[in-house]
C-alpha cells in the first residue's frame, strides 16, 4: 500500500468512533423526542453543564482519570492479543493495597510515603493479574474467564480482609498519612474549587505516554504487537509468546491499579468498599472506542466522562438511563463502524 494510501486508511479508521459518537446522539435524540423534550436544548444544557464553567470541566477530568488507566490496561492487553476482563478487580486490589500501605506509614517523610503507597498499589495489582498470565502462558487457558473469575474473588478477598482492615462500623480503611495525599487542582487553581480534580490526572497522562512509547519505541514493544498479530508467526521469529503474554498482563493489571491514586490519594484519602462503581468494565468500551491507542484512550475517557456528569446535569429533564442507552449505542456503533471499514480497505487493497 502506497504511503497515500496509507495515510488515508489512517484516517478513515480514526474517523469511526468520531462517526460513532455522532449517530450515537442523533439516535439519542429521538429517544429524548419521544419523552416530549427538545434535544436541542436538552444537549445544550448537558454542553453548558459539561463544559460551560471550571467545576464541570474539573467534573469530568476527575471521572475520566480513572477511565484512562483502565482503558490503557485494557489496550496494552489487547495488543498483546489479550483480552483482560479483570481490570475492576485488579484496580479493587490495588486500591485496597494503597489505602493500607499509605495508612501504615503515617509516620514515613511524604517523599517516600507517597511514591510508596503509589508503587504498593500498582504492584499488587499486577501480582493479582499473574495467576490469569501464567495460566494463559503455560496452560493455554483462555484469560477471558481466569480474568473474569479474578473479579469475584478480588472483590471476596477485600471484603474478608476488610473485617480487620476497614475502620470499626464502617467500610472504608482507616486515613492515609498526610504525605501519601496527592494535591487537588483547586490548591493552586482557584477556578476548580470543589472539585476532587487532582494531580493523578498527570500521572494518567504520564502513562498513556509512557504506554505509546513502550509499544512503539522499544523492543518489546514490537514483540509485544508482533505476539498480538500472530503468535504463532511470532513464535517462529524467535519472540518469547508466553514470556510476552505474562509481562503485558501483567503491565496491564498495574496500569488498573493506579486508579487507586485517583480515590484513594487524590479524593477520599481511605479505601472505600464499593468505589469502583465498573470503572474496570467500562475501561474496555473506552479502549474500543480509542481503537486501543492511548491517544485515542484518554480522548474516549474524557467522553465517556462527559457523557457521565452530563447524565447528572439533565437527569432531571430526562431518565437517567439516557446516559447508559447513549453509552451502548456509541459501543455497538463503533464495532459495526470498524468491521465495515475494514472490510472495505481490504477490498481495496
Amino acid at each position: 500500500m502506497t504511503e497515500p494510501r496509507r495515510t488515508s486508511a489512517a484516517l478513515l479508521q480514526a474517523a469511526g468512533p468520531l462517526v460513532a459518537v455522532v449517530l450515537a446522539l442523533v439516535v439519542g435524540a429521538g429517544f429524548i423526542a419521544a419523552v416530549g423534550k427538545d434535544p436541542f436544548a436538552v444537549y445544550a444544557h448537558m454542553a453548558s453543564g459539561v463544559f460551560g464553567n471550571a467545576y464541570g470541566i474539573g467534573q469530568v477530568l476527575f471521572r475520566a482519570t480513572p477511565l484512562i488507566f483502565t482503558g490503557l490496561a485494557v489496550a496494552l492487553a489487547f495488543r498483546a492479543g489479550l483480552f483482560n476482563i479483570g481490570a475492576e478487580g485488579q484496580l479493587v486490589i490495588g486500591a485496597f493495597a494503597a489505602g493500607i500501605v499509605g495508612a501504615a506509614g503515617k509516620a514515613l517523610p511524604g517523599v517516600v510515603l507517597m511514591p510508596l503507597t503509589l508503587l504498593s498499589g500498582m504492584a499488587a495489582a499486577a501480582l493479582w493479574a499473574l495467576p490469569p498470565a501464567l495460566l494463559k502462558a503455560k496452560l493455554g487457558a483462555h484469560e477471558v474467564i481466569n480474568t473474569i473469575m479474578m473479579n469475584f474473588i478480588a472483590l471476596a478477598f477485600v471484603q474478608y480482609l476488610g473485617h480487620f482492615a476497614f475502620v470499626h462500623a464502617t467500610v472504608h480503611t482507616a486515613e492515609i498519612g498526610a504525605g501519601a495525599r496527592i494535591a487537588r487542582f483547586e490548591s493552586f487553581l482557584p477556578g476548580f474549587r470543589g472539585s476532587p480534580l487532582n494531580l493523578s490526572l498527570v500521572i494518567a497522562l504520564v502513562a498513556a505516554a509512557l504506554v505509546g512509547w513502550l509499544l512503539w519505541r522499544t523492543k518489546f514493544g514490537y514483540e509485544l504487537r508482533a505476539v498480538g498479530l500472530s503468535p504463532t508467526a511470532a513464535e517462529y521469529a524467535g519472540i518469547d509468546v508466553p514470556r510476552t503474554w505474562t509481562i503485558a498482563l501483567c503491565l496491564s493489571g498495574a496500569l488498573a491499579g493506579l486508579v487507586g491514586a485517583n480515590f484513594v490519594q487524590g479524593y477520599k484519602g481511605y479505601f472505600e468498599s464499593g468505589f469502583s462503581a465498573g470503572i474496570g468494565f467500562l475501561g474496555i468500551a473506552v479502549a474500543l472506542l480509542g481503537r486501543n491507542h492511548p491517544v485515542g484512550v484518554v480522548i474516549a475517557a474524557v467522553f465517556f466522562a462527559a457523557l457521565g456528569y452530563g447524565g447528572l446535569v439533565i437527569n432531571t429533564e430526562v431518565p437517567k438511563e439516557l446516559v447508559e442507552i447513549l453509552q451502548a449505542i456509541v459501543i455497538l456503533f463503533a464495532i459495526t463502524l470498524h468491521v465495515v471499514i475494514e472490510r472495505w480497505l481490504r477490498r481495496r487493497t
